[in-house]
This record gives C-alpha cells, structure tokens and sequence, in this order.
C-alpha cells in the first residue's frame, strides 16, 4: 500500500512511524519535517499528505503534529479526505469502520511507541463497514465535499 506521511517535527514517534510502515511493507512518501527538503508547517505539510490521497497518488496517509488537531484540520480540508484523530486503537478501528476514514492523525506528544503500533494494528486490521446507515453517513460528507468543490 502506498501511504503518505507528514509530521512538522522530526521526533522519534515520527520516525518510529515510518518505519513502522516501511516494516509492514508499506510504499511511504515522507513530508515536513520527515523530508530536509520540505516546508514543516504543520498545515502545509499535513495538506500535502492529504492530497496524495486526494488525487489517488497514495492509498492512504498518517498525518501528526504535536496534539494530532492541527494535523486532522489541515487534512479534513481536502475534498475526498476523511482524517481521523485517533489517540487509541478502539478509535482508529471505529474510524476506518463507520467512517471510512483514509486518513489517520496522530499527535506526537502523547503517544508512544507502543501505542503507535497498536493503533496501526487496529486501523489497518479494519475496513469500512457495509452497513446501510454508515455507508449513508459516508455518502454525505462526500456529498459536503461536492459542495465545497462547486462553491469554488
């Protein structure tokens, strides 16, 4: 799977993290903080991540920064992106389960390494849910995506 990732700062939960994903196989495209090329800004970085998904470049994507918030916003504002701030596996499973989320957050202040690979456990070992109602609630933040694309 290839898999984007961003994180303003080069902390070891961030390089834990791509290796991790190298480790499991993963094709990962690094930006920030990660690449000594690119900008770090959370925003920009998180945005970029995100657009690799967007654009179908990347399957999926891992965005941080310090609280994971900043992360999940920049994402979120990319049209196609459904960013998850997941703090714990129950989450990132409920996430890739009802929400169909193809992006997950992580804040690099709190989580360690240990919890970082039990949540990549979880958000990998899930897949989007086929129940009616979920799949309906995923129709509708596509369809909240249409509409910001045609109020451009």
């Amino acid at each position: 799977m290839r898999i984007s990732v961003s994180s303003d700062m080069d902390e070891p939960v961030a390089r834990l993290l791509v290796e991790e994903l190298r480790a499991r196989g993963h094709d990962v495209r690094a930006y920030g903080a990660l690449d000594p090329a690119a900008d770090p800004r959370w925003a920009v970085c998180s945005e970029q991540a995100a657009r690799e998904v967007a654009a179908g470049r990347a399957d999926q994507a891992v965005v941080c920064c310090w609280t994971g918030t900043g992360a999940s916003i920049a994402a979120n504002k990319v049209p196609g992106v459904r960013a998850a701030l997941c703090t714990d596996a129950y989450t990132a499973d409920g996430a890739r389960r009802w929400n169909d989320a193809n992006v997950l957050a992580i804040g690099l202040r709190l989580t360690s390494g240990p919890l970082l690979r039990e949540i990549l456990d979880a958000w990998f070992a899930a897949g989007p849910s086929e129940d009616a109602d979920d799949r309906d609630n995923v129709t509708h933040v596509e369809r909240l995506d249409e509409g910001r694309r045609a109020a451009r």
